[in-house]
């Protein structure tokens, strides 16, 4: 089921409206597209908020989002070939897509500079007001103006533009008339249409930003496909944060072979576990054979395993007997969430990092991973498993 039918479901359905003290019901939320303001006053008077149970709280605020996500399909439904004439030419510029805008729709110009910024289209943000004031200076010949303003008559706006247009700077408005003084005077119109505010006073912008700014949103994304952006591309401007953990690679976190513990095959494990430790303990071994090839694996548990059998005679005897041969391992480049994701799958607490004619180059070691990964991504045991 698309989410338009889920929509008409949802707006088909009978609900009971709350009843607001003495049995009034309450303010009806007004339905999107209704009217012919941008901004339209709501036909019915504020009530006693002490007046309003708890069901009518969360109806009032279902309403809100049924009523925001249902301009939004409908603005999805409205794109045309405006929208494709603006990607193209947010594609095709060479300087910096400038994005404008005053109070919310300020707001909004200021996350979906962000946005570009971060998907691979060069962008800042321009307050209109200020650029009256010097900040024009900021604006180049190879640069695009993006406006954004539902009205398309705010004053901020309007008389920025002819100064834009002098410089033969194209202007792309998201707006929702495209006969608007801010439609007139952009090279493409992306129209967001007439759209009733979500609050009861039908005043404070809330519809028209949410349309504003998954406008803005598709406009940047379906750029960014152009321009074949990648998830190393976003690593190298998001490197920080939740998002950029997950895009490291394993190599960024792994402990370096040198700081690794190793062993022959033929070594005992008496004699490899006498050996002074890294500088960083490890809760594996690697064994190595002579060419350099990880031969197997041997972990704090299986030593355990052999002390709580006293099993003298094997932990005399070569590591490669007790060894878990041909381990579990990944290559140098795995992304480090499909390194968790594989380690939460095999249940492992180690992971050793091989090149591509598998040689070890490091060991990935759970205890590293616990506050490095986002915790949606980490759900490994605590305690060491072979």
């Amino acid at each position: 089921m698309s989410f338009r039918d889920s929509l008409r479901l949802f707006e088909r359905a009978p609900s009971p409206r709350p009843e607001v003290g003495g049995g009034a019901p309450a303010c009806p939320l007004p339905a999107a597209g209704e009217g012919s303001g941008v901004e339209a006053q709501a036909d019915c008077g504020s009530v006693d908020p002490s007046l309003i149970d708890e069901q009518g709280l969360i109806d009032r605020g279902r309403g809100i989002l049924h009523a925001e996500a249902r301009a939004i399909v409908e603005a999805a439904e409205r794109l045309d070939g405006a929208f494709v004439r603006a990607v193209h030419r947010l594609e095709a510029c060479s300087g910096n897509v400038v994005v404008t805008g005053i109070g919310k729709a300020g707001i909004v110009a200021r996350k979906i500079s962000a946005t570009l910024a971060s998907t691979g289209t060069p962008s800042h943000f321009l307050h209109p007001t200020e650029a009256m004031h010097g900040d024009l200076g900021v604006l180049r010949g190879d640069d695009l103006l993006l406006a954004l303003s539902q009205s398309g008559e705010t004053e901020e706006i309007t008389r920025l533009l002819p100064h834009v247009r002098a410089r033969g700077i194209p202007i792309v408005a998201i707006t929702g008339r495209a006969e608007s003084t801010l439609g007139r005077a952009a090279e493409v119109v992306v129209t967001s249409g007439p759209v009733r505010e979500a609050c009861e006073l039908g005043l404070a912008p809330s519809t028209s930003t949410s349309v504003l700014l998954a406008l803005g949103d598709s406009l940047a994304l379906v750029t960014s496909a152009l321009r074949a952006f990648t998830a190393e591309d976003f690593h190298a401007r998001h490197p920080g944060g939740s998002l950029g953990r997950q895009l490291m690679h394993v190599e960024d976190v792994m402990r370096a072979l040198p700081l690794c513990r190793t062993a022959l095959p033929e070594e005992s494990v008496r004699s490899v576990f006498s050996r002074a430790l890294p500088a960083r303990r490890t809760g594996a071994v690697m064994i190595l054979d002579h060419g350099g090839t990880l031969a197997g694996i041997f972990t704090d548990s299986d030593l355990a395993r052999l002390f709580e059998r006293r099993n003298d005679t094997a932990i005399d005897g070569p590591i490669n007997e007790v060894m878990t041969a041909r381990p579990t391992t990944i290559r140098v480049g795995t992304r480090l969430r499909d390194a968790v994701e594989l380690l939460e799958a095999r249940r492992l607490s180690e992971l050793p990092v091989i090149d591509a004619a598998g040689h070890p180059v490091g060991l990935l070691d759970v205890v590293d991973l616990v506050g490095m990964v986002p915790p949606e991504l980490l759900d490994l045991p605590l305690q060491r498993v072979a």
